[in-house]
């Protein structure tokens, strides 16, 4: 079980937690990584950032020891992954990266045994689904990839069962189950075509799917992958942002653009109530085609 609170001495509640947004194109592409610390929402940059300036990738993370970028295109696309050890931040790039140089994919993981990364385009749409296992970063490719070949979709999670990837191009959500990596395609997918969402997690309680041109973000409740749609969404409707959250605290849906304006726009979903707010402090820069990664308590 993962938690993302400590106890203070007065008897309150720390958030001790942190995301990053890793890369994105800014007029040209960005190496930068921006985290926040979800104690105060307050915003730094790293002084590492990727190892090529890039756009449309994918992270995943394993919570309290490493995120894990898959860079994306640079401007074409590559595959190479960027690791990032917590606490210190510190960057390495893996020495297997992905099986295809490809943009778009989309990352999940399940945190403390693997990190994957699934679709995307190298030319033509893609379902391959690669595995990476955080205990030495070894790659291997599931039997069973996503159901369709698409670039720009969407990750998510719940700890320890099963994570998903939603905004196939058709607005479809597949889900594969832990430890076995055996895909379903739920019955109710997205409410509407997209992809180019962020995805969230509130593990063990749902998975949100947020944006993806729209202002809609999509619910899934955790085990029945039954879907609502919130009643208040972004702040405004964007696509090519990304997602960072913490279970039982909040998820963040940051960047993205609408039409040729870029943003630099965080805005925070507080957990369960799903009731949002715009962070005073957005990214270091307005851009779009972002990564997302977590790291937090246990």
């Amino acid at each position: 079980m993962i938690l993302f609170g400590i106890l203070a001495a007065s008897g309150g509640v720390s958030i001790v937690g942190f995301g990053y947004f890793a890369g994105g194109a800014a007029g040209g592409n960005v190496s930068t990584v921006d985290k926040f610390d979800y104690a105060d929402d307050t915003r730094s940059t790293l002084g590492t950032g990727l190892s090529t300036a890039s756009r449309r990738g994918g992270g995943a993370s394993n919570q309290l020891v490493a995120g894990y970028v898959a860079l994306g295109a640079s401007p074409s696309a590559t595959a190479t992954v960027d690791k990032f050890a917590f606490p210190a931040d510190t960057r390495t790039t893996l020495g297997t990266g992905l099986s295809s140089a490809r943009s778009g994919p989309a990352g999940m993981a399940n945190t403390g045994v693997a990190g994957y990364f699934a679709g995307g385009y190298t030319g033509s749409f893609v379902t391959t689904v690669d595995k990476f296992l955080f205990s030495n970063d070894s790659r291997t490719t599931l039997g069973t990839g996503v159901s369709t070949g698409s670039t720009e979709s969407t990750g998510f999670e719940n700890a320890g069962t099963a994570g998903y990837i939603a905004g196939l191009d058709t607005g479809d959500v597949d889900k594969f189950s832990f430890p076995a990596d055996s895909r379903t395609t739920l019955a109710t997918g997205l409410s509407s075509a997209t992809s180019g969402g962020a995805g969230m997690s509130n593990s063990g309680v749902a998975g949100y799917f947020a944006g993806g041109g729209y202002t809609t973000v999509n619910k899934f409740a955790f085990p029945s992958d039954s879907r609502t749609t919130l009643a208040t969404g972004l702040s405004s409707a964007r696509t090519l942002l990304a997602g960072s959250s913490v279970s039982g605290v909040a998820g963040y849906a940051a960047g993205g653009s609408t039409g040729a304006t870029k943003l630099a726009t965080v805005d925070k979903f507080a957990f369960p109530s799903d009731t949002r707010s715009t962070l005073a402090t957005g990214l270091s820069s307005d851009r779009d085609g972002l990564s997302g990664m977590t790291s937090a308590v246990s």
